[in-house]
Order: structure tokens, then sequence, then C-alpha cells
């Protein structure tokens, strides 16, 4: 296999992406080290919290999703918070150190009477210091437009999986919806989020599939969240796993996936998101080693666990890491790319 280019390319195959799934896996996370090192800070990990501020109802399909009205979940619909309580949750959420406060509302699409409250939000957020990032289902270019004059930073919108296995997971709308809702976002100048599950019951295949679509895309998504399925029951994809628990993704195959993100989109944040509770510290380690550099903190990612503050503080004491620093990541790794490219001409 030729030398990895560290450099952000949208060329890549899926025989390219395929080559680097089966590598030895201790070459794959040696080479992801290697990219990681040349575009950010090896020790540094950025802190992000999560907040629902508008939980279950949703009209979609999804078959992971506990807050789908079509899921069997416990999981009650609620109203939006009141925009008070959202920046009083934010306002925690910085002193507790996180970095960036993302919100997440269970909606198909938010509707316009929705979204001044929403812009009061994002204002309010970005107040406090902290970046913002929103994930509300699909947006119109108004309301796309409508957020980035706000100052909203990123918008996260997951294709969830492969195009081959997306109708297996969701069927109320398709894949290019969501990559719709992408143009309309990386359009209005608001950076992108956007990342997906692995362990839905999806085959190596598509996950070469997944990371081929993202990285391709002509400008690579800032941001990019690798999840590991957290099976509810009473959810589609819960309760298949319940019965077939082989199709559960092992450990080694999800750091694999890691270390693909994070050489086939080098300048991106690659983050470590649900599942993560159920993960191993030295799993985790693994992810850290083979280039994941954000991690949602807190007990509670939307109705999901996560690990917690206090055991992910002890991680990273063990670990000899540390929180990202306060220069914005993406002028962080975009002057390590410019110091590589000076140093090798």
């Amino acid at each position: 296999m030729e030398p990895i280019r560290p450099e952000a390319r949208s060329d890549w195959s899926r025989e390219e992406i395929a080559a680097l799934f089966d590598l030895p896996f201790t070459e794959l996370v040696f080479r992801a080290a290697e990219v990681h090192r040349a575009h950010h800070a090896a020790d540094e990990v950025q802190l992000a919290t999560l907040l629902s501020i508008k939980t279950g109802g949703c009209p979609e399909d999804c078959g992971y999703c506990s807050q789908s009205v079509h899921a069997d979940s416990g999981v009650e619909a609620t109203k939006m918070m009141d925009v008070r309580e959202v920046l009083q949750s934010a306002a925690r959420a910085r002193d507790g150190g996180s970095q960036r406060f993302c919100m997440g509302a269970a909606w198909r699409n938010p509707k316009d009477r929705d979204m001044p409250a929403i812009v009061e939000i994002v204002k309010g957020v970005r107040q406090m210091g902290m970046e913002t990032c929103m994930t509300l289902g699909m947006l119109s270019p108004k309301q796309a437009d409508m957020l980035a004059e706000a100052g909203l930073d990123y918008y996260n919108h997951n294709i969830d999986t492969s195009p081959e296995y997306y109708e297996r997971a969701v069927t109320t709308r398709t894949m290019d919806d969501r990559l719709e809702t992408l143009d309309n976002v990386r359009f209005a100048g608001i950076n992108v989020c956007s990342g997906g599950i692995v362990g839905m019951g999806e085959t190596g295949a598509d996950r070469v599939g997944f990371i081929h679509t993202l990285a391709t895309l002509e400008q690579h998504p800032e941001s990019v969240p690798v999840n590991a399925l957290v099976p509810v029951k009473g959810t589609v994809l819960g309760d298949m796993l319940a019965d077939t628990p082989m199709a559960k993704i092992d450990d080694i195959e999800f750091v694999r996936t890691v270390a693909v993100a994070r050489i086939t989109m080098p300048l991106s944040m690659v983050r470590l998101s649900a599942g993560r509770e159920s993960m191993s510290e030295a799993t985790q380690a693994l992810c850290f080693l083979a280039g994941a550099n954000s991690i949602f903190t807190g007990d509670k990612l939307l109705t999901a666990p996560n690990a917690g503050d206090d055991e992910d503080a002890v991680m990273f004491d063990k670990l000899g890491l540390k929180p990202l620093s306060g220069e914005d990541p993406l002028r962080q790794a975009q002057g390590r790319a410019g110091a590589t490219r000076e140093a090798a001409e």
C-alpha cells in the first residue's frame, strides 16, 4: 500500500478506504496516529456537552432511536425547554469545563414558530464564550441562514450509515434528504458536524461506504462523531441486537472505524460519541491513539447514558490527556497543516 498522504482530499475511492480497513490493526492505528499528530495536538481532547432541549415524539422511524413515536421505549414526548433553562444548563457545562455546547431536538424539522427561541438560545450560549452546535433535523435554506446569522458554529446532521444500508435503519427520509440539509448548512456558512452509528448490524462494506460518503464530500465535515449503537429495548435495532447479539460491533472494529475516519478526514475533529459508557478505558485509549480528539462529557447523551465527568477525569489523568486549549481547533489544525506544507517545501 502506498504511503498515506496526510493532507485533506476528497477523491478517496471505496477500494482505498477498504484497503485501510484491511490493514493489520497495529499498522492502521500507527498510520492514523501519524496523521493525527500532523494536524492536531496528540494530548488534547475537546470536551463537549449535549443537552436534549426537546425530547421524544419524533415522527421519524429511525430504528436506533428511543425518541421515535414508532419505538416502544418509554420515552415521553416533551415540549421544548424554556430559553432560560437551556442557558442555565449551558452555564453549568461551561463551569464544568465544556468547550462546546450541543443541543438536540427530536424533530423531523423545526417549525418556523420554533426558530425565534432557537436563535435566542444560540446567541445566549455564544455570549458565554462556548462553541454552539444544534441538531434539529432537516433544515430549509431559510432556517440555515437564520442560524448562521445568530452565530451558530456547528450544525449536526448525521448520515448514520452507508447509502446501501440506510433504508434498513430509516425509511421516513432518505440519504439524499440528509445530504441536502448538509448542503444547506454549508451554503449558509455554518460548520458541518456529521458522522454516524456503527454496530447496527451493518457489514464491513457498509462501514467503508459510510466513511466514503463523508470523505468524498467537497469539504469534509469539521466534526465527525462516531457512535457505537446503544441498543434500547423497544427500538427496532435494539430488539434486533437483543435477538442477534453477534451483530454488535466489537471493540477492535470500532477502533478501526475511528482510525479510518482520522486518516481520510485529517483536519476534522473526530468525536468518540455514544456507546462510550460501555467501553473499557483501554478501548477508549486506543480510540484516542487512533485519532479521536473529542468526547461528550456528563452522565447523559440526549436519552442514553454516558460515562460521566468524574470517570473521564480519572481516565484523562491515567492517559496524560488534557482538555483542548482555548484556541479554535479548526485554526489549530489548519496552522499545523500549513507548517507541514512549509516544511515539505
